[in-house]
């Protein structure tokens, strides 16, 4: 399948400044991606465009990652009702690195050149920017921006200078990799299309050269109507600290049946013959959720690796089985699973509250009357009254209240 075709099959297009498409289908381009540090990791939305760029990659084009040192000290005001909090240069240090290595594992083996704006922001003089670039940039075209009006409504909070300037810094990054590199093409998502027709405009003011804009919808939950990644517990994150790989795992074999086609397009590279084969089957027996445990596995296998995600789909099997854990079983869910400090000899009620199986030691009491309660896979009745010594095993206990929450204590 062309590309051109390929990004149309899978949802990936919004808006273009491209009047033909099929452009894309020709000879190999230089686009750019730009993330800000505004966090050391990316969540689900943001994996959607960079799964994007894998598409773009592998049908021979060159990708440049950039990851905003420069823009991060600033934050993109668009969508912000609000000015953001500063961050200081250590965060965004610390967060530069966290994203980059996101990109090098969700892109694997495919070739990519990684940037840092503040690598060329830093020796800018301010009344150098002001001549070769702000120059160029009409008032009006920045004014007429949609966030910017909001924020100076009457009930709007008002916009610094520095977030009234983010679109200009972006639109020189552009302008800067269209020089320096060859780039003619910046992706983005839908929310970022005016920062990036800022680039396009100074391209052709400055070089009177072309550059364009390739745009991905925002994925959206058909269900809830909500930013597709957004749980009652917050992001789903790409960093195994922010969100286990179990709990990742999870939240893709929990997507509704509407959408679930739509995220296998976005977010596997399967093909057109492997996901129709998955819907079919999927279509033939909804119960059994083979299209979700499909895009489960496939996207974290991209994101966390083969073996964790083989793990993950071992350990879940065991601990929703009937079988007591074996030793090899306790350190994949150690990998897998995050998990929370408990004390020796706690009094299993408090742990039940403490691993947030339940709200009170009143209701941890009723699930455990109920038999609602297995320690290590081995359901318990009411005479256990403490998690000891004796239930930990690598240093953990695996705690599961009826047949879908779960929580991993360690000492």
């Amino acid at each position: 399948m062309k590309l051109s075709e390929d990004l149309q099959w899978r949802g990936f297009v919004n808006q273009t400044t491209y009047k033909d498409p099929s452009v894309l289908d020709g000879v190999p381009i230089t686009f750019y991606l730009g993330v800000d540090p505004s966090a050391d990791s990316m969540q689900v939305g943001n994996l959607a465009i960079v799964m994007m760029v894998r598409h773009f990659v592998q049908h021979g084009h060159k990708a440049i990652l950039l990851v905003g040192g420069a823009t991060g000290m600033i934050g993109d005001p668009d969508g912000k009702k609000q000015e953001r909090d500063l961050l200081t240069l250590e965060q965004i240090d610390k967060n530069k690195k966290g994203i980059a290595a996101q990109y090098k594992q969700v892109l694997g083996d495919l070739p990519f050149e990684l940037v840092d704006n503040y690598d060329w922001f830093k020796d800018i003089g301010y009344l150098d920017f002001l001549r070769d670039v702000g120059k160029h940039v009409p008032m009006r075209q920045m004014l007429g921006r949609e966030f910017v009006q909001s924020r100076l409504s009457e009930d709007g909070a008002g916009i610094s200078y520095a977030e009234f300037s983010y679109s200009l810094i972006q639109g020189y990054d552009f302008l800067h990799l269209h020089r320096e590199k060859g780039a003619s093409l910046q992706i983005c998502g839908a929310d970022q299309w005016g920062n990036s027709i800022a680039g396009v405009e100074l391209i052709r003011r400055i070089t009177g050269d072309e550059a364009h804009i390739w745009s991905a919808p925002l994925v959206i939950n058909k269900t809830t109507g909500i930013k597709f990644g957004k749980t009652e517990g917050g992001a789903v994150w790409l960093d195994q600290t922010k969100t286990s790989p179990y709990d990742f795992y999870q939240f893709w074999l929990n997507v509704d049946d509407e959408g679930v086609e739509d995220y296998l397009k976005i977010y596997t590279m399967l093909d057109k013959e492997e996901l129709d084969g998955v819907m079919a089957e999927f279509n033939g027996n909804r119960g059994g959720r083979a299209a979700q445990k499909k895009l489960a596995y496939e996207v974290t296998k991209i994101v966390h690796g083969e073996q964790t995600a083989d793990e993950v789909v071992e350990v879940t099997a065991r601990i929703f089985g009937k079988d007591e854990f074996a030793d090899e079983d306790y350190k994949a869910i150690k990998h897998v699973f995050a998990s929370t400090e408990l004390t020796g000899d706690m009094p299993l009620f408090e742990a039940l509250v403490t691993l947030g199986l339940a709200e009170s030691n009143t209701e941890a009491r009723r699930f455990v009357a109920e038999g609602a309660i297995a320690v290590n896979n081995v359901k318990i009745n009411a005479d256990k009254t403490h998690l000891d010594q004796s239930d930990f095993h690598e240093d953990i206990v695996v705690v599961r209240r009826g047949k879908n929450a779960v929580g991993v204590g360690r000492r």
